[in-house]
């Protein structure tokens, strides 16, 4: 569906939403979405211009239905799908993502750490898919070196954050906001750093004694994204990892950092969404929802649950969809599967059922 519209603006420095949005262009993208949101194309065009809604659309993803992510259009629903080196290969993660579609899931996020040849995996279910795909690249660059954090470079980073964004990709979760000067901050928190992006970047700086290289080069990364229209899935590496960290010092000091990156990406024309704690108590959930608004100037905001207690392991599809019931002005949410074999269905249908 998307091959003329894209061919048009083939060879253009910029080729984002956002970047059309803001020179008073409503592009295809704009208005199947308004179509499928019932809503004013024009609408959808001042949003994607502000910065409050993105369309996650790579110019190379063509068989993507475009849909729309932020607060002015329905919450939309994630759902991971991945191979790792103990289970699943290519067909079963194709499989994984036509289930999860299937079942209603608006993106997927292929999470792949190994079980075969990542890139095929990769475009495999891109080729597959007719909602947007995004990915963590950092878990491809730490398999490009065979595990060994120490021996990534700046430009191992970037070579594969450009491969995935050259194979489609829609979004991609870039953790750049977790500063060498946080890392002092988790020092008093029962789990730490629970992001496996987050520790990764974490174990470079200490290594390195650098600054993190996502956010030194966070401006190569957004020439990158200009490209193909890829959408910044900002990460949030310091988010807490059981109820009793949330809302600390080390969370809300990313978070600020998160919302520097944001108006920084808004600067070229590119789209950002931003992720958002996991282990949320009840009561902390709004202040939350408020604090991101602020600090990442409403920027859409992608919920991982929240999880509201940390007392249902292997039910976390339960918790985390108790947390998004109880929550409002969010663009998107995360749902948790369960153990790995598992395929995304049980939890799909529960995470609907539960609202």
């Amino acid at each position: 569906m998307r091959t003329e519209w894209i061919a048009k603006r083939r060879g253009q420095g910029n080729v984002s939403q956002m970047h059309y949005a803001r020179q008073g262009v409503i592009t295809e993208e704009m208005h199947y979405v308004a179509q499928r949101e019932n809503l004013p194309a024009e609408l959808i065009q001042a949003e994607v211009a502000r910065g409050r809604m993105i369309i996650p659309a790579n110019i190379n993803h063509t068989n993507l239905e475009p849909m729309a992510i932020g607060i002015a259009s329905r919450c939309k629903v994630n759902a991971n799908i991945g191979a790792s080196p103990n289970s699943s290969d290519l067909q079963e993660e194709v499989n994984k993502l036509k289930l999860a579609v299937k079942y209603g899931a608006d993106t997927v996020m292929d999470l792949s750490t190994g079980g075969g040849n990542l890139d095929e995996i990769r475009t495999a279910i891109i080729n597959a898919s007719p909602v947007p795909i995004g990915t963590v690249p950092v878990y491809q660059a730490l398999e490009s070196v065979h595990g060994t954090i120490e021996k990534l470079t700046p430009d191992d980073f970037l070579h594969i954050i450009e491969k995935h964004a050259q194979q489609g990709v829609d979004y991609q979760t870039i953790h750049a906001g977790i500063l060498i000067e946080h890392l002092p901050l988790v020092r008093g928190r029962l789990t730490g750093i629970v992001s496996r992006g987050g520790g990764i970047l974490a174990r470079w700086m200490l290594h390195h004694h650098k600054q993190n290289p996502l956010y030194t080069h966070f401006n190569d990364v957004i020439e990158i994204f200009k490209r193909y229209d890829v959408s910044f899935s900002l990460g949030d590496s310091l988010r807490p990892g059981c109820t009793h960290d949330a809302s600390d010092a080390a969370q809300l000091a990313e978070l600020k950092t998160l919302g520097q990156l944001t108006r920084k990406a808004w600067e070229h024309d590119v789209q950002v969404m931003v992720e958002g704690p996991g282990h949320v108590p009840m009561d902390q959930i709004e202040f939350n929802v408020r604090k991101q608004m602020e600090e990442c100037s409403e920027a859409p905001f992608y919920v991982l649950g929240p999880l509201v207690t940390d007392i249902a392991p292997g039910y976390d599809h339960i918790t985390s969809a108790i947390g998004a019931r109880s929550q409002a002005g969010t663009g998107r949410q995360c749902f948790a599967t369960s153990p790995p074999k598992n395929t995304s269905a049980y939890p799909m249908r529960k995470m609907c059922e539960m609202g």
